[in-house]
């Protein structure tokens, strides 16, 4: 009877509980969907520190995940016109061929889990700190009685403009894609699809407003992890001595977690401040991004 509960993968070797996954999944995803991660930076770590899951297929199973958690996400943001679909349309555009590039990097020069760690601490030190500085800057009070949506959406190749709570708000085009093709390649190694890490960049460096940027930056990191999930599962034709398709059922039981999470996450989004939105994922990206360093050094 103890081990009912229990589940072994072939594909990853995990065993584990089977309800873990989809409760870390819907914990994880919950806080972070709130910013525009969709939580696959955290469940990584989770995957290779906690289930020993190292294998190169990590990061494919990981961008399963993104497949079948984001879309309620998205459904939520939409709904609510929170989504800002010039940016959305940049995040997609720039980060598709970057994660196809990431992947195979991943592959020829990333297949060991000590030098894959340090890079995964090293992206998550630079993305929690930018994200840390800009919350401490973050006023304490959010505005109230003023409606959090989205209007007069303007896109040309040059630049983009749209207006959000009162204000108004433009980015440039071609950096926008620029930086979304190099976060491409990072999100395509790191597993995570592109769009995941582009939202802190997006705060912290081109000043838009969290509540705004998180139903694009999930909207660009589902249509990038598809990509990614198809990238994988057709590399490990060439690579037979090496574990490189997703783990479809492990994906699956993140998936179910991540959904749930998701759409609570996106629901309850506009009732927080942006500040302790930004404080909120600090704490995961700096702590895990510490974690990965140390076990790096020592």
């Amino acid at each position: 009877m103890g081990n009912v509960f229990h589940a072994t993968f072939p594909v990853s070797g995990v065993k584990t509980w089977i309800f873990l996954p989809p409760l870390t999944a819907f914990i994880v995803s919950f806080f972070a969907s709130m910013g525009g991660l969709s939580g696959a930076f955290l469940l990584l770590p989770f995957q290779m520190s906690v289930l020993h899951y190292t294998a190169p297929s990590v990061s494919g199973t990981n961008q399963l995940f993104n497949v079948i958690a984001i879309p309620s996400g998205v459904w939520r943001y939409a709904r609510e016109r929170r989504m800002v679909w010039p940016l959305t349309a940049a995040v997609i555009i720039g980060t598709l061929p970057g994660v196809l590039i990431g992947a195979w990097l991943r592959l020829e020069y990333l297949p060991d889990p000590k030098q894959f760690k340090l890079f995964v601490g090293l992206v998550l030190l630079y993305v929690g700190s930018k994200l840390l500085v800009d919350a401490l800057r973050q006023p304490t009070v959010q505005p109230v009685n003023i409606p959090l949506v989205v209007t007069d959406s303007k896109f040309s190749l040059k630049q983009a403009e749209f207006s959000f709570a009162g204000q108004s708000y433009a980015f440039s085009v071609p950096k926008i894609f620029s930086l979304c093709l190099i976060v491409g390649i990072i999100g395509g190694i790191y597993g995570i699809g592109g769009g995941a890490i582009i939202a802190p960049f997006m705060i912290a460096l081109f000043r838009l407003p969290v509540h705004a940027v998180a139903g694009a930056s999930l909207m660009g990191t589902f249509i990038t992890s598809v990509a990614g999930v198809l990238i994988y599962q057709t590399l490990a034709a060439f690579y037979p001595s090496m574990s490189v398709a997703p783990d479809w059922q492990l994906g699956v039981l993140f998936g179910i977690g991540g959904f749930c999470g998701m759409y609570l996450g996106a629901r309850c989004q506009k009732y927080l401040p942006a500040r302790t939105i930004k404080l909120i994922l600090c704490f995961f990206v700096l702590s895990t991004a510490f974690n990965y360093i140390l076990s790096y050094s020592f």
